[in-house]
């Protein structure tokens, strides 16, 4: 039981960029698959340190998705995770689980939440159930964006072009949140 301590250490470092490395920097984060569980987290926990979140095919309905032996991996991830359908795991999981753990009536970074129609690992309804739940809690609704690729799966588009298509799309958008037109000087340490 020391799964949270990924989303303390990640939080911990985030915060040491933002007030030793780079003072008063925006951050932003990303994660894909159970890379969202993270930044799913990181945006509950300390929704005011991060400016935006692009949240890729994200696992974060993890205790409706956990439960499901039927579904793909799941029965293969009890044995890293635990089984929620037994006692001594299920309250752990569930106040890690991102969608059950949304401060409502705060102000939570801009997402972006891509999702694959086909996707077999993290089903497009998941990301499509946390957009929902975001908007209907938190302060910012308009701010959180749902991007459902009708064609892909899991691991995106399945020919290059595509890929390149959608990755151009994803930074177009944090580049919009990150550098809006009134502010596009990086602070002079920045490496580049």
């Amino acid at each position: 039981k020391t799964k949270k301590n990924t989303f303390y250490d990640f939080i911990d470092c985030a915060k040491h960029i933002k007030h030793i490395v780079y003072p008063n920097a925006k951050i932003s984060i990303e994660g894909r698959s159970a890379g969202g569980l993270l930044v799913g987290n990181a945006c509950n926990l300390e929704p005011s340190l991060f400016e935006a979140c692009l949240a890729g095919v994200p696992f974060v309905d993890l205790m409706v998705t956990m439960c499901d032996p039927s579904i793909p991996l799941t029965t293969e991830e009890w044995k890293e995770w635990g089984n929620p359908n037994q006692a001594e795991f299920f309250d752990y999981m569930l106040s890690y689980s991102p969608i059950n753990n949304i401060i409502p009536n705060t102000k939570y970074p801009k997402m972006l939440i891509v999702s694959g129609l086909n996707d077999p690992r993290v089903a497009y309804w998941e990301p499509a159930k946390w957009a929902q739940c975001l908007r209907s809690q938190v302060t910012n609704p308009n701010d959180i964006l749902l991007k459902m690729d009708m064609d892909s799966g899991h691991f995106s588009a399945a020919d290059r072009y595509s890929y390149l298509r959608d990755t151009a799309y994803d930074y177009a958008w944090l580049l919009s949140v990150m550098l809006p037109s009134s502010d596009t000087t990086l602070p002079d340490n920045f490496p580049l």
